[in-house]
């Protein structure tokens, strides 16, 4: 077995997810302007005495896992990184800014074997 044959790794983007709203306007979902959290593999760090609305996280959710991992520049997952607020009178929006980059192990994210072909 060589020794690329035996390396599990790969990588992740760190990720930063932060409230930007206009200037002015009245923010619904009881966030402020800069609140944020950060994401480092599976886990989500929230600043001490910061919450987020479980509706904001759920609107910003399904696109987190795609945003972490290394896309094509011409892939909208690359360019695209503002997502609305889910509440319609809301004008605040979660901007999704990789960082830095992690590398990460198979077999310690799992049980499941990793099988090369």
């Amino acid at each position: 077995m060589s020794n690329t044959a035996q390396d599990d790794s790969f990588q992740l983007y760190d990720l930063r997810v932060e409230v930007v709203c206009p200037p002015g306007k009245r923010i619904m979902c009881g966030a402020k302007e800069g609140d944020y959290f950060t994401m480092q593999g599976e886990m989500i760090y929230l600043p001490p005495n910061q919450g987020i609305s479980i509706y904001s996280l759920a609107a910003v959710m399904p696109l987190l896992p795609a945003k972490q991992r290394v896309t094509s520049p011409n892939d909208w997952m690359t360019t695209d990184a503002l997502i609305a607020c889910p509440d319609p009178n809301c004008p605040s929006q979660l901007q999704i800014t990789r960082e830095g980059i992690r590398t990460f192990s198979h077999s310690e994210t799992t049980i499941v074997p990793l099988h090369h072909k």
